[in-house]
């Protein structure tokens, strides 16, 4: 910030103030009222100021309010007009979007997007989306495109325009080369009648009536709004082409989210000692079984079978039932037929089986010829990302 020392007259390009004060001479000379006795005879702009009345404007331009307590109120008045925008624009689709899913479904190549901004940032979510999802897709900068990125794209190609305006000049200057590679065009517009709209063989117009920034300046509805689009073509996308849970692990192998849907059980499961006992065995003799391995379960089994599971409600269930039951055989207390699971099994169904039984482990049996369903290991509950 400017620090008043005197309020001497200074010379607009004077090259001895510092860039702060520069800073804020080119604000005065955009902005502030100019009068007689401060205004070049030349060029009508300022050429001397009191530094002393700059600050002043700039200081007053940068002072949060004191008042913040109705931050909360502007949040909520914020998304609420964002989710109003949202609903008017989904209750303003029609046929165009239908043709766009239908464009891009016969494509034989890929889904190139471009814009500039906040709308190519908005265009690399939606690119990145789409590849993730089964659509081919990449992001091309405009200013690159012109400069030899258009090497790029392939006739095979259906090249994406975003731009809210409609007459990005960045991205207008590419529709000629765009229209001599014959590549179909699908335009993200808001207004009706702009130069890309008009060039292109789609068009959906997504009209805002302002943005949630309070000076109606900062893109940030329009940019809502697009990218709500970008994500709602890309499921319909996924719904035309079947595009299913096996189909997104190819494309998203990391993460706990691609081990369960690409992974094994038997890729994570508990495989060394686990927590077996005879039916014979006492249920004092489960309990240790069940506290040194700390997965709150003993597997009842007999020749390496699944007899059934003995765990920590069983036991107390037992210890209702009568007071002194720890010498009790294990077999009358154990639940009979727990639930299992294949050590084939994808992770995933491993995890849609915890979830609909509500358990937090599962008896992992092998499916193999030669060892029908001989236990192998424990499967505990997992997290995801």
């Amino acid at each position: 910030m400017v620090s008043v020392v005197s309020n001497r007259r200074i010379p607009y390009f004077q090259r001895s103030v510092d860039c702060s004060c520069g800073a804020v001479i080119a604000f005065a000379n955009l902005c502030y009222k100019t009068g007689p006795s401060v205004v070049g005879k030349s060029d009508n702009r300022l050429t001397g100021i009191e530094l002393g009345e700059v600050t002043s404007i700039w200081n007053n331009s940068k002072t949060p309010r004191a008042d913040s307590s109705s931050m909360v109120d502007i949040a909520r008045e914020s998304i609420l007009s964002q989710s109003a925008a949202l609903a008017s624009i989904a209750g303003g689709l029609g046929d165009s979007f239908d043709e766009v899913i239908k464009l891009i479904v016969a494509c034989s190549g890929r889904v190139i997007v471009i814009g500039i901004g906040k709308s190519g940032i908005v265009g690399q979510k939606i690119a990145a989306t789409l590849a993730s999802t089964g659509t081919p897709s990449f992001y091309i900068h405009p200013a690159e495109a012109i400069h030899g990125d258009l090497g790029m794209i392939t006739p095979q190609d259906v090249v994406m325009l975003i731009s809210n305006s409609g007459g990005t000049e960045e991205v207008v200057k590419l529709l000629p080369s765009i229209k001599y590679f014959g590549n179909k065009i699908i335009g993200l517009v808001g207004r009706e009648g702009s130069s890309i709209g008009q060039s292109a063989d789609v068009t959906l117009v997504l009209p805002v009536e302002r943005e949630v920034c309070p000076h109606n300046l900062a893109p940030t509805t329009s940019t809502l709004v697009t990218m709500a689009v970008g994500d709602a073509i890309a499921v319909a996308l996924m719904r035309a082409k079947n595009f299913e849970p096996a189909d997104f692990a190819h494309f998203h192998p990391g993460g706990m989210l691609g081990k369960s849907l690409h992974s094994r059980v038997r890729d994570v499961m508990r495989s060394n000692d686990l927590p077996l006992c005879d039916p014979d065995d006492d249920i004092s003799t489960a309990v240790m079984t069940m506290t040194s391995s700390r997965l709150g379960l003993a597997v009842v089994h007999k020749d390496n079978q699944v007899l059934g599971i003995f765990t920590d409600g069983d036991l107390r269930r037992a210890m209702l039932d009568q007071g002194e039951v720890l010498s009790a055989p294990v077999s009358e207390y154990m639940s009979e037929n727990p639930v299992c699971v294949s050590a084939d099994d994808l992770i995933k169904d491993a995890e849609i089986l915890m979830r609909e039984h509500k358990v937090r482990a599962l008896v992992v049996v092998s499916s193999r010829d030669n060892e029908d369903q001989k236990i192998c290991g424990v499967l505990e509950i997992f997290g995801s990302d």
